[in-house]
């Protein structure tokens, strides 16, 4: 998979380029909604003898034209969202970087440049997609706009449990610490990348030696507390159970929350690699206790429900986390 990184003015000739199926979309967190506008642009590939594309924007819109919000955490920071992609099979990605000026491009001149300019034959979007300047270009526009020079489809509206399956809702439950409920909107279970850390090293002289993972700082984090989780390190995944938070037990004055995760048989250093955290199950809230034996007590717990928790996945492939609904 290549991928290409746009600016604007984008100067790029068609004839840099195959002819293209392409989806059109920000896809944050590549969802199921997202997955089968992807599926759609890569399906038209093949039918019509094209090479499969995706188009996305970085940063966040919100960032360049909002107020207040400078700083965006994502379901799937743009490094994420790549490697997705990449197991999804596309040919083409195509990151577009999100300026005042790009945004204020018109619907007719951003078809023209980042469209029929990169040769593209036949544009897949969802039904709510918009383009050019206020967003005045939408998929009713897309005939006009086009000049005649691709065809396009238009996926509708994917719904779960009466609900549009969508990036502000998968956000509200991770807010929520609904861990548990994404894969029937994600296709997976949600994951963050992060680098092992060297920690104050408490965990093992209690019994319980901890992972301590700096999460890189665009992913979205759920609520404070104890969770089920798995972790993938050098390829392969290992059950375990995170504490997120302030461990305030022993720590009155950290800054921003750490990640642990103590892994069940697991003996390895680790340190300086990185690593995937899959978020399962929230246990619990994170308090602070009266001491160590009443810590103590309660992680032995912690592990306890996790362990029963990952029972019931005893006959699901290791490599689950990857086996999402794209992959089959």
């Amino acid at each position: 998979m290549e991928v290409k990184k746009l600016n604007f003015p984008n100067h790029i000739e068609k004839s840099e380029f195959p002819p293209i199926s392409m989806a059109l979309g920000y896809f944050d967190g590549v969802h199921l909604g997202h997955q089968q506008v992807i599926l759609e642009a890569k399906r038209q590939a093949k039918k019509h003898g094209l090479k499969s594309a995706v188009m996305t924007f970085d940063p966040h819109p919100s960032v360049v034209l909002g107020k207040s919000e400078r700083h965006v955490r994502y379901i799937t920071p743009i490094s994420e969202k790549i490697h997705i992609l990449e197991k999804m099979g596309i040919d083409y990605v195509f990151i577009v970087h999100f300026t005042v000026e790009f945004a204020n491009l018109l619907p007719q001149e951003f078809i023209d440049q980042y469209v029929i300019n990169l040769n593209v034959k036949h544009v897949v979007a969802g039904f709510d997609f918009t383009y050019g300047r206020m967003g005045k270009g939408t998929m009713e526009t897309i005939p006009f706009h086009s000049r005649g020079q691709f065809t396009f489809s238009v996926i509708p509206k994917l719904t779960k449990k009466e609900e549009k399956v969508s990036s502000t809702r998968i956000r509200n439950l991770l807010k929520e610490g609904k861990t548990a409920e994404l894969p029937d909107l994600l296709g997976r279970y949600y994951t963050t990348a992060g680098t092992v850390i060297h920690g104050d090293k408490r965990g093992r002289t209690i019994g319980f030696p901890t992972a301590n993972v700096d999460v890189e700082d665009e992913y979205l984090l759920p609520p404070l507390g104890v969770y089920s989780v798995r972790m993938e390190v050098d390829g392969k995944w290992y059950n375990g159970v995170c504490n997120l938070g302030y461990k305030p037990t022993f720590n009155n004055e950290a800054i921003k929350p750490s990640v642990e995760v103590h892994i069940f048989e697991f003996n390895q250093m680790i340190y300086g690699k990185e690593v995937k955290i899959e978020w399962h199950q929230y246990l619990r809230k994170e308090h602070k206790f009266s001491g160590i034996d009443e810590l103590v007590s309660q992680i032995e717990k912690d592990k306890l429900n996790a362990v029963n928790y990952f029972k019931k996945f005893d006959k699901v492939p290791e490599n689950f986390s990857e086996s999402t609904s794209f992959l089959h």
